[in-house]
């Protein structure tokens, strides 16, 4: 396991790896204002131990990533998806699988647009395409509305989790309540939620970070053009969707559009899973990611 900080232009950008460099490179992408500590130590560690060459990152604005005024230095998720491919350059990667968590599903499929000679293969987890506005599927939850387009909006559970995080924080205490309430209701009743768990994973990031104040940045970005939706006919990476019956952001079926729109794209569905990575999900996923790489790596 070692550290590099990394360059995007003029952002520096933390990561690390985890396995052997001779093994498949898998670039992971968190989710939105979360640092790579995101993906939990044990999981990426299984991953590794299995035959991959993990990569994870703090994307900007997190972590021990750069951060700077986003008024004064706005970006988008193009950026976002051109810091993904400097880590993968920082490792000396020519071209790697790449896994996607909830915001980080949206940056890989920009990534797969915008730099497909970069992407081994996708694995696009709790997450939906380029052409739905999740910004407006949220308002028409909290509207009251069922459907946008016909797809589910967010369910209560992410209404209440978004009431929670609004909640103010006045120390690390506090913060990490707040953040374990986020989790749990993140999570949801298919698998049991342990809170001394992602006690400690918070711990981890706020340790990692320096700072026990949860980044906010993400929540700035402009959304990419849904037309990007229908340029993903375009992308030849094999392609994994894993959806999550209980994800109360991307319900089902988010995934299986997702996928209709990736030519030969399959869906995989984690029984019980939430929007969540606690541990009795880790073996399930690390099985599905390791045999889909493998058929990335035949192809």
């Amino acid at each position: 396991m070692s550290e590099r900080v990394v360059s995007s232009g003029d952002v520096k950008l933390w990561s690390q790896d985890f396995g052997d460099p001779a093994n498949p490179a898998l670039l992971m992408i968190m989710g939105g204002n979360l640092t790579a500590y995101g993906w939990p130590d044990e999981f990426v560690q299984l991953l590794a131990d299995r035959g991959l060459h993990v990569i994870r990152y703090d994307h900007r604005d997190t972590g021990r990533s750069s951060f700077r005024d986003y008024q004064q230095h706005p970006y988008t998720y193009d950026d976002m998806a051109a810091d993904a491919v400097a880590v993968l350059d920082g490792w000396e990667v020519s071209k790697a699988h790449v896994v996607g968590l909830s915001m980080g599903t949206s940056l890989a499929q920009v990534m797969a647009l915008n730099h497909p000679g970069r992407v081994r293969s996708l694995i696009l987890m709790l997450g939906g395409a380029l052409d739905t506005d999740f910004d407006a599927a949220i308002e028409a939850a909290f509207e009251g509305k069922t459907h946008v387009n016909g797809l589910p909006v967010p369910t209560q559970r992410f209404l209440d989790m978004l009431t929670r995080v609004q909640q103010p924080a006045e120390d690390r205490e506090a913060m990490l309540a707040k953040q374990v309430d986020k989790w749990r209701l993140l999570n949801g009743p298919g698998i049991p939620f342990d809170d001394k768990e992602y006690r400690r994973w918070e711990e981890r990031a706020m340790d990692h970070a320096g700072t026990w104040e949860e980044p906010v940045t993400h929540y700035m970005v402009g959304l990419p053009p849904q037309s990007r939706g229908e340029e993903l006919r375009a992308v030849t990476a094999p392609t994994l969707v894993i959806q999550a019956p209980n994800d109360p952001a991307a319900p089902p079926p988010h995934g299986q559009h997702l996928a209709s729109l990736i030519p030969g794209a399959r869906v995989a569905e984690i029984p019980g899973m939430g929007h969540a990575l606690p541990t009795p999900v880790h073996a399930p996923l690390a099985d599905v990611i390791i045999a889909h790489t493998l058929t990335g790596e035949r192809e």
